[in-house]
């Protein structure tokens, strides 16, 4: 496939002019980076082209120019609004893998790319998977094989024809959301790529309102009324990345098989990530003992996303612990191990680069709907599950605090905890003897004839925690304005130095 093809040289030039942007920010992950030349140079071509034989006025100072950004601040997913900024971009080129989360401040253009895939093999593996499950399939695929969908729907469709069956089959395709985001939070098409992967706007309104609508990856669907999304077997068409984690974690009641396109070949064993669900929910136990808790910024361009850290700090403040905000682009080991006082993160994030695999962290990362379930009083997991923050902002605030007050059971420390409560003291008992009456009453442990049957959870700040360690850096005595003696350090090697070695000929 040739470069103006893979990258849709052509449908970003138009749609460039049409919006007489003067600014563009062209955004490339990593393993797309090295084409970035080529298609600047592919672009600013076509653009003189369209320029030269369109009869209208084109409106601007002058000539378009094009920025490429090769770091983005947060995942290559997102739209990194915060870099276009730097050199006022009118709007975001994104190339290759996309969450489609909504954009903040400017409007964002979508280039997936075109993944190679064998369509009659596809086809094949998705009549036969439809045939033994016995159920309704929804077909799933990543953006890079929405390309082919029109020409995958031809074959299927084809393919039913002829193929014998001893039921009948029923295979539904999901759509992508959309390929341009305003920062609205409207989206809309461009040059045909709802037309491409088989979208009818007037068929999906009405779906709307006849069913339940789910998304997912960038993906849309509806489930019909009276019917759950359990009853159907889901087929993923793509290989085994965040958007394939995140569906395996979303619908975890449903039948899952994936189509391999670049392997071409069907794999039904997701034992591996059906352990996910395991993993998050012992991170989710293990968050419920932490006491001081950082919330983790991975996003200053996502719509809400402020609006969900104010959210995470009521509900970590409401269950008695310690929070503080970190921003600090993309995290890593190195990073968070600087924060040895913060028993979990919550990472506020997209929801492609929300689970962060935090073995190799000092501390678990869990999202903000583990939170939910970890520091809500009362919440148990019900097998549901929540990727994207902006379903949880329609909680209400009563709904997300209010501690217990009674002494919960840690399968961790495998005794009862009673977490503090740092707004437990009330307004008119906060000045006087009772509020250090108060005070002295939550610093007692409770306890038995068994020692280890009830914890107190003391709920700590990060000034606490310095406080108590055994280091603090250099000892500086800055009150002595007299210099210091030199000392004579060690000479020799690490292997034996010399008054070692002195040491030994005694």
């Amino acid at each position: 496939m040739d470069l103006e093809s893979y990258y849709e040289i052509d449908r970003t030039a138009e749609f460039i002019l049409s919006r007489n942007f003067a600014r563009v920010a062209l955004q490339f992950p990593d393993d797309l980076l090295k084409d970035s030349t080529k298609v600047v140079r592919a672009l600013y071509t076509k653009l003189a082209s369209l320029k030269a034989s369109s009869d209208e006025e084109i409106r601007g100072d002058g000539d378009v120019g094009l920025f490429v950004m090769a770091d983005t601040t947060f995942g290559s997913c997102c739209v990194d609004e915060v870099g276009a900024s730097h050199i006022n971009a009118d709007c975001v080129i994104h190339y290759g893998h996309t969450c489609l989360t909504p954009t903040s401040t400017l409007p964002a253009f979508f280039v997936f790319g075109k993944a190679p895939i064998n369509v009659s093999n596809c086809v094949n593996n998705l009549l036969h998977t439809a045939d033994t499950a016995g159920k309704p399939v929804m077909v799933l695929f990543g953006l890079e094989y929405a390309y082919a969908m029109l020409d995958l729907k031809k074959a299927v469709l084809e393919a039913l024809v002829s193929y014998e069956s001893q039921a009948e089959l029923e295979i539904q395709f999901s759509d992508v959301v959309c390929s341009v985001l305003e920062p609205s939070g409207k989206s809309s098409d461009f040059g045909g790529i709802m037309e491409l992967v088989g979208v009818s706007h007037a068929n999906d309104a009405a779906g709307v309102q006849s069913g339940t609508r789910h998304s997912t990856g960038g993906l849309v669907w509806n489930v019909p009324q009276g019917r759950k999304v359990e009853e159907y077997s889901m087929f993923w068409i793509g290989s085994e990345n965040a958007a394939f984690a995140n569906l395996v974690l979303t619908f975890n009641g449903c039948e899952i098989v994936r189509y391999d396109a670049t392997e071409d070949r069907l794999v039904t064993d997701l034992s591996q990530q059906r352990r996910i669900i395991k993993r998050r929910y012992f991170l989710v136990e293990k968050a419920k003992d932490a006491n001081i808790v950082g919330i983790l910024v991975g996003t200053l361009g996502v719509a809400g996303y402020l609006h969900m850290i104010h959210q995470m700090k009521e509900l970590v403040t409401g269950a008695g612990k310690k929070a503080y905000t970190l921003a600090m682009g993309r995290p890593n080991p190195a990073k968070l191990a600087n924060f040895p006082e913060c028993d979990v993160f919550i990472y506020v994030s997209c929801a492609q680069t929300a689970l962060l695999d935090s073995k190799e962290f000092l501390a678990p990362v869990i999202t903000p709907f583990e939170a939910m379930i970890a520091f809500k009083s009362g919440s148990q997991w019900t097998g549901e599950y929540v990727m994207e923050f902006r379903d949880l902002i329609k909680l209400s605030p009563e709904e997300v605090g209010k501690p217990s007050e009674e002494a919960r059971f840690s399968f961790l420390q495998g005794g009862y905890i009673e977490d503090q409560n740092l707004d437990g003291i009330d307004a008119e008992d906060d000045e006087g003897d009772l509020a250090l009456a108060h005070a002295t009453e939550k610093a007692l442990s409770l306890r038995d004839r068994h020692p280890n049957s009830i914890v107190k959870g003391m709920a700590k700040s990060g000034a606490e925690f310095l406080a108590a360690r055994t280091y603090h850096g250099l000892d500086m005595d800055s009150y002595s304005s007299s210099p210091e003696p030199f000392i004579v350090g060690r000479s020799g090697k690490a292997s034996g130095y010399e008054d070692e070695k002195s040491c030994e000929k005694k």
